[in-house]
């Protein structure tokens, strides 16, 4: 919408007074607004001007927001009001405003939230659950929302989530020829399930593969998959595996990574069929439970849209039914088709089961799968070098992971995505998970503590207890711990073993007989011993001719030394 538009539209429907501006999208302009008539504060959403000149839209729109507005949940931004407003520019020219009337929410959308950086498992998990409660009520009335995404997401200042635009983006694709020309409007590539990138129709499963990727996107403050424009986007969607979370977040746990990855399925029918069902194992994968795989549902009744309870639990007929809209459904004039109709198509499906088996067969004469397909080594245990030369041979491209783990050794691979034995084409990337060896940590500092203090610092910091060796001292009390191996403030290797060296209270009390007076007494002294002199009037020169003790005693004891004192 241009600024002469939205400075010119004051008053909208004779009721709605326009405030400031505070958000802005690809396909509309937000206002906190005033409803004069009910005196509460609102927010009004005016729609690009273009929009309006498709009469197909403006009728999809009506239909749509009139849907919307029917939903009423705590999770769901309320729709009030929806129409459209001829208004006149700065130029004189006139232009349609289509516009809506939404309850406003004191909050922050959850795309600047992500901004920010990767929100916490338990954080994300708590939001995503909201999101899929909006989702479950808007599936069983029968919304597809079609455009999850973070910028269509708030949390408000207490934690509450609220989701809005429902209705609006199936409005405006279906009113659109391609999604060529609504990939601005409709949804952002990032959040794109595999069949929107390939222009088939949506169901509820839609939702929840766009859901997948706003998870990812929570826990690790990056889309799954980035590229240099929309296009290169999409097919990543359709044809590439997305990284566990994990790669980008250490915190995130392997159960939380499966549920990430499940809901992403490229093949709907391997997704989550429900918003509950996946809100169920993202809570129990966040509170460290593994969730269950579980049966198809068999009452899609309440869950995807009235379908039909006779028809098969999970199958794909079931889920067409969902897809196609009442109004394109075709009225049979007869009950079944001719019998030549049947017989032609059995013959047509012989001679392509002939032909497809004859293809088969030729194909393997010949070395052409070769060519076309490759199947991925077990290089796992190998070393960098090896295991990556031999995945380069085979004509794969390489792309090197590495990660800590304290059971391998530096530059040992770990696994491979794709993995082995999977067949992929040649020049497909394999991203190639090294070991970095365990990870190093610094080592608390220990001398001077406490044998039990020592222990159970090492414990709470991840560290193993080696053996405790004694040495004696002269300064050191008994039980404290004189030094350790590796050396204190330096750092080891995540959970490695230290060993101790703990004073056992006792000095080697050396000989000193024959030494010099002066020379003994200094020796005995520095070793903290309570020295005790002597003199022998026999004899003369001032060598020691005895002492009390020798050899290990308690710290400070008493020791006599007699030396000759005659001049």
């Amino acid at each position: 919408m241009t600024d002469g538009v939205a400075q010119s539209v004051r008053l909208l429907a004779g009721r709605y007074e326009i405030g400031d501006l505070i958000g802005r999208g690809g396909m509309a302009d937000v206002h906190v607004g005033t409803d004069s008539r009910l005196g509460r504060r609102v927010a009004i959403k005016l729609l690009r001007p273009e929009l309006a000149s498709n009469p197909t839209f403006r009728s999809r729109f009506r239909r749509e927001a009139q849907e919307a507005a029917k939903m009423a949940h705590p999770t769901i931004v309320r729709i009030f009001d929806a129409g459209e407003e001829t208004t006149v520019d700065d130029m004189g020219g006139e232009a349609r405003v289509p516009y809506i009337i939404m309850e406003f929410v004191d909050g922050r959308l959850l795309k600047d939230i992500v901004s920010e950086g990767p929100v916490e498992p338990a954080e994300a998990v708590r939001i995503m659950s909201g999101v899929l409660t909006a989702l479950e009520y808007s599936h069983r009335a029968g919304v597809v929302h079609r455009d999850v995404k973070p910028g269509n997401i708030m949390v408000t200042a207490t934690g509450q989530v609220k989701v809005m635009d429902f209705g609006i983006a199936r409005a405006i694709s279906d009113s659109s020829a391609s999604i060529a020309e609504t990939s601005t409007i409709v949804g952002t590539a990032q959040y794109f399930s595999p069949e929107q990138a390939r222009g088939e129709s949506v169901d509820a499963r839609t939702d929840l593969y766009s859901a997948g990727i706003v998870l990812f996107e929570m826990l690790t403050g990056r889309a799954p998959f980035r590229g240099p424009n929309p296009v290169a986007v999409a097919y990543q969607h359709v044809n590439q595996q997305a990284l566990p979370p994990s790669v980008f977040t250490a915190s995130v746990s392997p159960a939380l990574d499966a549920v990430v990855l499940r809901a992403m399925s490229k093949d709907r029918f391997d997704r989550f069929q429900t918003a509950r069902e996946f809100r169920v194992d993202a809570e129990a994968a966040a509170a460290g439970s593994i969730p269950q795989r579980r049966p198809a549902q068999t009452d899609f009744t309440s869950t995807l849209f009235g379908v039909d309870p006779n028809a098969t639990a999970g199958s794909e007929a079931t889920f067409r039914q969902l897809n196609v809209d009442q109004n394109d459904r075709i009225p049979r004039t007869q009950n079944r088709p001719p019998v030549a109709w049947i017989w032609g198509g059995i013959t047509i499906l012989i001679a392509v089961i002939v032909a497809v088996a004859l293809w088969t067969f030729n194909l393997s004469q010949t070395n052409y799968t070769a060519n076309v397909a490759i199947k991925v080594p077990d290089v796992v245990g190998q070393s960098w070098d090896e295991g990556s030369a031999q995945l380069k041979d085979l004509g794969l491209v390489t792309l090197r992971v590495d990660q800590s783990d304290p059971e391998a050794a530096a530059g040992e691979i770990l696994r491979t995505d794709p993995p082995s034995g999977m067949t992929v084409a040649p020049d497909q990337e394999v991203t190639v998970y090294v070991s970095s060896g365990a990870k190093a940590v610094a080592l608390p500092l220990l001398d001077g503590s406490a044998q039990a203090d020592a222990t159970a610092t090492l414990l709470a910091n991840g560290f193993v207890e080696g053996p405790v060796l004694t040495e004696h001292s002269a300064t050191v009390k008994q039980g404290i711990v004189i030094s350790s191996d590796p050396v204190s403030g330096d750092t080891a290797p995540e959970g490695a073993t230290i060993s101790l060296v703990v004073s056992d209270g006792q000095v080697d009390v050396p000989n000193v007989v024959e030494q010099d007076i002066g020379a003994a007494t200094a020796v005995l002294t520095g070793l903290q011993l309570e020295v005790k002199v002597e003199r022998d009037g026999s004899c003369s020169g001032g060598a020691v001719v005895s002492q009390s003790i020798t050899g290990v005693s308690p710290q400070k004891s008493a020791v006599t030394i007699v030396y000759c004192s005659r001049p």
